[in-house]
């Protein structure tokens, strides 16, 4: 288990300070804990003493549970769940907010709150607010984290549909694999919006009328996130519609191909079979000549057959040059429209979308601190 302890003090940076066991006399402090279900003792030991609800903090640490919160009274259980580092998935972050503490657990690293951690250290601006504001700017830096990922799915989209529109063999497990990202995005993002709704209209004592609006605006980024994710998926489900209108183009030519040639030898066969009877009455049958008139006439039935075909545009090759940039660009605009984000609170790593081949798609990191 790895325990680590700020404290803040007014208008201050955070410093950091032995994590303690009972709340502290003045300002308040932010305990985060990264365990797992064995060592769940000695997280009772640490969180008993903080007047922590000690069901919710074994629920914590032995279950995964989507985004929520629970009122205690004495203090907010509040489930958020963050990003991995380098993949496409999420894990939990259990909030317990207390009136002179702040304490979160989590089983894994967790980017969000390191980026948090750090920043409070250095700008006394973020350090301030109490501890309900800390925590709404830490479900904002884990919420835009979310967001990130729309981002770099409109630069795997625009390959998608390149290979939808080509009906590339691959294209079925790449998009299998975008949309299992996306579906894992999905299944956190709604949750999460739900929850910050829940905090944003809350009466707790805990939570503060600045600690509310800031959980406002975080509501308004998921609200973008949960629009963006949903946007994604029809975007994805356009691009798919593209993959098999290209596949039955493709099988249609092949069929006209075969048609056309089908068509030709059609009546050449006819001609074959008829002077191929055994009858000693056929005409031109006696004649040296013969062979060379109905070569040449059978010659001509195919060239005239031809000639028809082409007339009719049958063995012209359809272009889908125009309609794929169309639909190209149709579907970026689809996906891109509901991912433009206001900037981050801090410089948040973009995360990947991936690929069965294990390739990555990775957006420039911003620079922008706000």
């Amino acid at each position: 288990m790895l325990i680590r302890a700020l404290r803040f003090g007014a208008d201050e940076c955070a410093v950091a300070t032995e994590p303690v066991t009972t709340p502290p006399a003045s300002g308040w402090v932010w305990i985060d804990v990264t365990a797992g279900p064995e060592d769940m003792d000695s997280l009772a030991a640490l969180t008993g003493g903080l007047g922590l609800d000690a069901l919710a903090v074994r629920d914590t640490v032995e279950d995964t549970d989507l985004p929520k919160v629970d009122d205690f009274g004495s203090s907010v259980h509040v489930v958020l769940h963050g990003l991995a580092d380098t993949e496409i998935a999420t894990f939990e972050i259990g909030c317990f907010l207390s009136e002179a503490c702040l304490v979160t657990i989590h089983e894994e690293p967790s980017p969000s709150i390191d980026v948090l951690w750090d920043g409070v250290q250095v700008r006394p601006a973020l350090a301030g607010g109490g501890a309900d504001v800390t925590l709404a700017r830490l479900a904002d830096v884990a919420t835009r984290r979310l967001v990130s990922v729309l981002d770099a799915f409109d630069d795997r989209n625009e390959e998608l549909i390149g290979s939808a529109l080509s009906a590339d063999a691959d294209f079925l497990a790449e998009i299998t694999a975008v949309r299992a990202d996306l579906a894992a995005l999905r299944r956190s993002v709604h949750p999460q919006r739900e929850a910050l709704d829940v905090l944003r209209r809350s009466t707790s004592r805990l939570i503060s009328d600045p600690g509310r609006r800031r959980f406002s605006d975080v509501f308004d980024t998921a609200s973008r996130a949960a629009q963006g994710v949903d946007g994604a998926r029809t975007a994805l489900a356009e691009t798919l519609e593209a993959y098999r209108g290209a596949e039955a183009r493709k099988a249609t030519e092949v069929t006209k191909v075969l048609t056309v040639y089908a068509a030709i030898v059609l009546p050449l066969s006819l001609i074959a079979g008829f002077f191929g009877m055994n009858f000693v009455d056929l005409p031109l049958l006696n004649s040296r000549a013969g062979w060379i008139i109905v070569t040449a006439f059978m010659g001509l039935v195919a060239i005239v057959s031809l000639g028809t075909f082409v007339a009719l545009g049958w063995t012209r090759r359809p272009s889908g040059r125009t309609a794929g940039a169309l639909l190209g660009r149709g579907l970026a605009e689809a996906a891109r429209s509901p991912a433009q984000l206001v900037g981050a609170v801090f410089e948040i790593s973009t995360m990947p979308i991936r690929t069965v081949a294990g390739s990555v798609v990775r957006r420039p990191k911003s620079n922008d601190p706000h």
